[in-house]
């Protein structure tokens, strides 16, 4: 099926993205085109022109900073995946960014799509949502009301639905930095790599000497939002407090039984690993 009609507008700069944006609320902004591109031509979204902010300046970046408060990784909205995973420097600021990457999609896809589209398409059978919901991230926005940043925890309101404005386009994403003493871990089941999953569990671990201090775990394709669990208090058992707060989804993959069964394999499994990695971080453990 082809797409229905819509305009078509390449600004150079942000400020003219920002004001089209502004005069068209029938308009959608295409970076990647991994998520809109197939929902225009399945007619599932008809815009009335696509702002394409392919050509705008300054917005590829990836940086990353283990210095201050500000430290993490700051990932443009014209990064693509590709760009983001073969970044050493952010992989080592944050090595969830690379767990969670090597699963998005396949390597054409992780190409072309970029992060932060991920992030504002909000997909919860998406890695990315769920990644900085996790690591209690945000994205940076702008329209021509000006700036501001969106946790992560205010930014994904529904199914496929983000908290921005129709006028503000994600310019920025912020991936906090590993502490020294936690640890990180991220596994999930598909029917082949780089199909959605039918369950991706990721969790990061932080150390008080060896004792476990916080422990959160956040879950892909369970829900229809990104969900994080705190499981600090239940680390002998984290799925049964993972599934006490999540309400698994019965779709054509899976049935809502199933996914709890693989909530219940993950959980344990990832928990370990990523108090592993915490230990060994912390050279309480010596690498194998």
């Amino acid at each position: 099926m082809k797409p229905a009609p819509f305009a078509y507008l390449r600004p150079t700069g942000l400020e003219e993205a920002l004001a089209a944006l502004a005069k068209e609320p029938g308009a959608k902004v295409l970076a990647g085109g991994q998520s809109l591109v197939p929902l225009l031509s399945m007619r599932l979204a008809a815009p009335s022109m696509l702002i394409d902010i392919n050509a705008l300046p300054d917005l590829g970046h990836v940086t990353a900073s283990r210095e201050g408060d500000g430290a993490g990784v700051r990932v443009g909205a014209l990064a693509r995946h590709a760009h983001v995973l073969a970044d050493t420097a952010a992989g080592e600021v944050q090595p969830l960014l690379a767990l969670a990457l090597s699963h998005v999609a396949h390597p054409t896809i992780r190409n072309r799509g970029t992060t932060v589209g991920s992030l504002v398409h909000a997909d919860a059978a998406a890695e990315m949502p769920m990644v900085l919901r996790l690591l209690e991230g945000s994205v940076d926005v702008a329209s021509v009301r000006g700036r501001r940043t969106i946790p992560a925890a205010e930014l994904f309101a529904g199914p496929l639905e983000s908290t921005l404005a129709h006028d503000e386009i994600a310019v920025e994403a912020f991936f906090p930095a590993l502490p020294a003493t936690a640890g990180v871990a991220f596994q999930e089941i598909a029917r082949r790599h780089g199909d959605y999953a039918l369950v991706g569990v990721a969790a990061v671990v932080e150390l008080d000497g060896d004792t476990v201090a916080r422990a959160r775990m956040g879950f892909v394709s369970v829900s229809d939002v990104p969900v994080v669990v705190d499981v600090t208090d239940a680390l002998d058992d984290p799925a049964a407090k993972a599934l006490a707060e999540l309400e698994p989804a019965e779709d054509i993959h899976a049935t809502a039984a199933y996914r709890a069964h693989l909530v219940k394999v993950l959980a344990p499994r990832v928990l370990a690993a990523a108090t592993d990695h915490a230990r060994t971080r912390a050279g309480e453990v010596t690498p194998a």
